[in-house]
């Protein structure tokens, strides 16, 4: 039938409907023979259509080994951005599919592209948990700092994520401990945030500033306060975090009304009358909020 309307003088490259195109449709079917007849008649490979944006996409989402061979060996831009992943190299991480993954590099899939729902073919590893991939990638020189994304870069998504194992082969690998960017600001912020005091512990053997500044909670000190984490804000003060500083410590806790930690803050020297922001200091954050215990605490460290 389709040889017949092809004979017909039927427009192989007409545009419409649900697919998009036929050759979209013939590849979402994984329909090898028409695929081939469509190309040798002049199908256009990288044609837009489709709720994959392109063929190549297509073939990679459904792991159609034959079909993502055919179409890069008839053209198809293996850079091409397209749907949720971005591009094909990125889906075909997300999906885990290892042979594709292999194929599209060897074709020239550019290993650091960016976009999608992951932003990079490693932090689509890394979020996956996919330690393989991960190792397959950094082989293949992909940039182990690559900024971007929600996570920011690949170390911060392995810390949310909470894989040790991930971690340490990015840290082995040069990842850069301090690097800034992405939602939680530092990798030791995400650590903290997640209460993940094993990954905190580690990051700080392995020479991360436990004052960097930047994320939403500012430094890692002041997450770790607001996350009420007595534990880890004494592992923090242990290794140096500063406490009265713009953003302070004191104030912060008082205002999340955690005794404990307002407790051990004092232990560790700081300064009840320490100013910062609209609060103004820890005794004033604490009758903003009336809680009674911390607020007789505070008065018997003022007296």
């Amino acid at each position: 039938m389709v040889n017949l309307l092809l004979a017909k003088g039927a427009d192989i490259n007409a545009f419409g409907g649900f697919y998009g195109n036929a050759l979209w449709r013939a590849v979402a079917k994984e329909n090898k023979a028409i695929v081939s007849l469509l190309l040798e008649n002049g199908a256009n490979v990288n044609a837009s259509g489709g709720l994959s944006s392109n063929v190549l996409l297509a073939a990679v989402i459904r792991g159609n080994e034959a079909l993502v061979d055919l179409l890069l060996h008839k053209g198809a831009d293996v850079n091409a951005s397209g749907s949720k992943y971005g591009n094909a190299l990125q889906a075909a991480v997300a999906s885990g599919n290892e042979v594709i993954v292999n194929i599209l590099l060897d074709n020239g899939a550019n290993v650091d592209a960016q976009g999608g729902q992951y932003y990079s073919a490693l932090l689509a590893a890394v979020a996956r948990g996919n330690e393989t991939m991960v190792n397959l990638l950094l082989r293949k020189g992909a940039n182990v700092n690559a900024q971007g994304g929600h996570y920011g870069n690949a170390l911060q998504a392995a810390v949310v994520k909470g894989n040790e194992v991930i971690l340490n082969f990015l840290l082995e690998n040069g990842a850069d401990v301090n690097a800034q960017g992405g939602y939680y600001g530092s990798a030791l912020q995400a650590a903290v945030v997640k209460d993940n005091k094993a990954i905190v512990n580690l990051l700080l053997e392995k020479g991360a500033d436990v004052n960097v500044s930047g994320g939403y909670y500012n430094n890692a000190l002041q997450a770790a306060l607001v996350k009420g984490n007595e534990a880890i804000v004494d592992l923090l003060c242990e290794k140096g975090a500063e406490g009265d500083f713009c953003g302070n410590a004191l104030q912060t806790t008082a205002a999340k009304e955690s005794e404990a930690v307002v407790n051990l803050l004092f232990q560790k020297g700081a300064d009840i009358n320490a100013l910062d922001g609209l609060d103004g200091n820890a005794w004033q954050s604490t009758e903003v909020d009336r809680h009674e215990a911390i607020v007789n605490f505070l008065l018997n460290k003022r007296l």
